[in-house]
């Protein structure tokens, strides 16, 4: 399985609207067919300049799908973003291959 991660520094001037449209956004990135599933998660850490840094994680169905994206869908959807904030949102994107799930589910506590 692959990740597809986009993390995004975003300026404070523009953080409400941002949260607003990446809300449309990630669903058009769904759309596309190739992703079975997203995940919006902000950073937590103090930016000395007030900024938000967020991250969202699509899960592709393969790296095949995550490729054929990239080729028939990232370009338009980036330029959305990019005519849209300009300078007030910087992303960079990393692709992540997962080696290994875990999943811990904690002893439901016996009443006494």
């Amino acid at each position: 399985m692959v990740i597809y991660n986009v993390t995004c520094n975003v300026d404070s001037s523009v953080h409400d609207q941002w949260i607003v449209w990446m809300r449309e956004h990630i669903p058009q990135v769904l759309g596309t067919g190739l992703f079975m599933e997203a995940r919006f998660t902000k950073v937590l850490v103090k930016e000395q300049d007030g900024s938000h840094t967020y991250s969202i994680q699509y899960k592709a169905y393969s790296a095949q799908a995550l490729q054929e994206y990239k080729d028939k869908h990232s370009e338009a959807l980036q330029k959305d973003g990019l005519e849209k904030w300009a300078d007030k949102v910087l992303s960079f994107r990393t692709e992540l291959e997962v080696v290994d799930e875990y999943t811990v589910r904690r002893k439901e506590e016996s009443p006494n």
